[in-house]
């Protein structure tokens, strides 16, 4: 797998950047945490416990408020092993989708260990953060693709009949690899979607959204982005559910004012390409990010995945500064994500100062090992 030539980063456009990966990883992490406490309940039942506009702030989930789920752990899984493939490519050992599912079941170990091995050297400081070792709710889907070391691929698909949208929502991150072009950055969130989520509509709708991330953290608009994704699903066998999901909430955008019913009947049942259609309207249609998410989360389908969908999207539209900063303060594992965030951005735009022919640096090396 090839890459496209990297852009000149002047400082700009590297602060740029790091504003839209803060904004991306922040952003999902919100809406997750926002999402959760009311995943899956009726709007009736929401706006019971929450009032008349439903939840409006960060509620309590997990005896905490602003926790995060596995969908937000994955997603961190993600950038590290982006991260770590991006290291071991000076070595020539060039296979993304491998590195992110060695990731992924670092990932699979917090499920079941008690805490952080320190006798394994190669995991590297993300597996070694203590709060990621709380199981939040990870779904079948995840627990029985990364169960085994068999990974799965486009051939051979782990979970060929999963429909979920939990591999769309941890794909966030290949969108930020803005040197890249955007048939590759699919085929990657695609290949490593297979991991667990083996049907069409799991993997495309995670290639779809890695794509529509992508557009955006290059400074596209939203429609724009969505239309270069349509373009490149076009191409893909068993894209029609996933286009038509699209299409479906570009045309809701002209249908009035924004209601949860409107979210709701773009999200369906749930499945990847519904709640990944309820997120793009959400993202087009809220007047700030916190409308957006509101509006994400206040329906009666998995919200927590609408929510980290709609506010990765919202995140790298606008950066990390356009994020409720009363939602941040109390935002679990804040550090953790601004300091991996900040990893992501120095590696993509300055790597070859790290581990490159002219020199290494050995605490970047012992931060992202390339063993493991």
């Amino acid at each position: 797998m090839s890459t496209a030539t990297a852009a000149v980063w002047g400082r700009v456009e590297q602060q740029d950047f790091r504003s839209r990966v803060r904004g991306t990883l922040l952003g999902a992490a919100v809406g997750d945490a926002l999402g959760a406490p009311v995943d899956l309940l009726a709007i009736d039942e929401i706006r019971e416990a929450y009032g008349a506009e439903g939840v409006v702030d960060l509620a309590f989930g997990y005896g905490r408020r602003g926790a995060v789920t596995h969908l937000t752990q994955l997603t961190l899984f993600t950038v590290d092993g982006l991260i770590r493939a991006q290291v071991r490519r000076d070595t020539g050992a060039w296979h993304p989708p491998t590195d992110l599912h060695r990731a992924y079941l670092r990932w699979a170990a917090t499920q079941h260990d008690w805490g952080p091995d320190e006798r394994r050297k190669d995991d590297g400081w993300l597996a070694r953060e203590e709060w990621l070792y709380a199981r939040r709710d990870p779904t079948r889907a995840c627990l029985l693709g990364l169960g085994d070391e068999r990974m799965g691929t486009l051939d051979a698909p782990k979970n060929p009949g999963e429909v979920g949208s939990e591999a769309a929502v941890r794909s966030a991150p290949f969108g930020l690899l803005v040197g890249w072009e955007p048939q590759l950055v699919m085929q990657l969130a695609v290949e490593c979607a297979t991991q667990t989520h083996g049907h069409p509509v799991g993997y495309l709708s995670a290639g779809a959204y890695a794509v529509i991330v992508h557009g955006l953290a290059r400074g596209e608009s939203l429609d724009a982005a969505v239309q270069r994704a349509l373009a490149q699903l076009a191409a893909r066998p068993g894209h029609p559910p996933v286009s038509d999901a699209l299409q479906r909430a570009l045309g809701a955008v002209r249908q009035g004012m924004p209601t949860s019913g409107r979210v709701e009947e773009l999200v369906g049942e749930g499945s990847a390409e519904g709640v990944l259609a309820g997120a793009v309207y959400c993202a087009l249609v809220g007047e700030d990010v916190r409308h957006g998410l509101c509006l994400a989360v206040n329906q009666g389908g998995p919200s927590g995945a609408t929510g980290a969908l709609t506010g990765g999207l919202l995140g790298a539209l606008y950066g990390e500064t356009a994020l409720p900063p009363a939602w941040l303060a109390e935002l679990e594992g804040r550090p953790t994500l601004l300091v991996l965030a900040d990893d992501f951005a120095v590696e993509m735009t300055q790597g070859p100062a790290l581990h490159g022919p002219a020199g290494s640096a050995p605490g970047w090396i012992a931060r992202y090992p390339r063993g493991g």
